[in-house]
């Protein structure tokens, strides 16, 4: 059986939470590979909102971490397979930088691998609110064959904490990918209270 690979990107928007908890839950299935590449804002954002063990914790969750620079990494080319890729929080930088094809690191040459070889990119964009400019690149990416995610918490299995909500989005946006593995989000019931 081939390996179950997971590209995530980290940039630097407000929602550093949310990819930690991805990789987490990537992690619990045991049969995905994650390879992480992290902005340098990212870094920021994430001793800001996450703490300072953040980066180490990625380190550990990580199956292979990247250095932002490295252009020539395995995930760089189209030639490595994956399952998909989830950038998450997806700053409107790097949202632009991908609608552009923009490749100038390694995050954004990623995500272009994966919309040049038609596999599944979720940009998880975070901003608000939204100019036009910021429209009219999420209709360019979708265009291309990528999903525009905004991490907009669902409050119909009633949360009561933020990590409730962050555990959500990010089981959204792995289930996103369709892998090959048990759903990680909790499916709408009309019939539950």
């Amino acid at each position: 059986m081939r390996t179950v690979r997971v590209v995530i990107g980290i940039s630097g928007a407000s929602g550093a939470l949310i990819p930690l908890r991805i990789l987490r839950l990537l992690a619990e299935t045991g049969s995905v590979e994650s390879h992480v590449v992290v902005s340098s804002a990212a870094e920021k954002t994430l001793l800001h909102e996450a703490g300072a063990d953040a980066l180490d914790q990625i380190r550990q969750l990580a199956g292979r971490l990247y250095r932002r620079d490295d252009i020539g990494a395995a995930i760089a080319s189209g030639s490595f397979h994956t399952d998909g890729m989830i950038v998450a929080p997806c700053s409107m930088r790097t949202l632009a930088a991908i609608a552009t094809g923009t490749s100038d690191n390694l995050l954004v040459r990623a995500a272009d691998v994966h919309l040049k070889e038609r596999r599944k990119l979720v940009l998880l964009a975070r901003e608000t609110p939204l100019h036009l400019g910021h429209l009219r690149n999420m209709c360019a990416v979708t265009e291309m064959g990528g999903v525009i995610m905004p991490p907009v918490p669902a409050f119909y299995h009633r949360p009561t904490t933020v990590d409730e909500i962050v555990d959500h989005l990010a089981a959204r946006a792995i289930d996103q990918l369709h892998l090959p593995i048990d759903s990680r989000s909790r499916e709408w019931n009309p019939d539950l209270p």
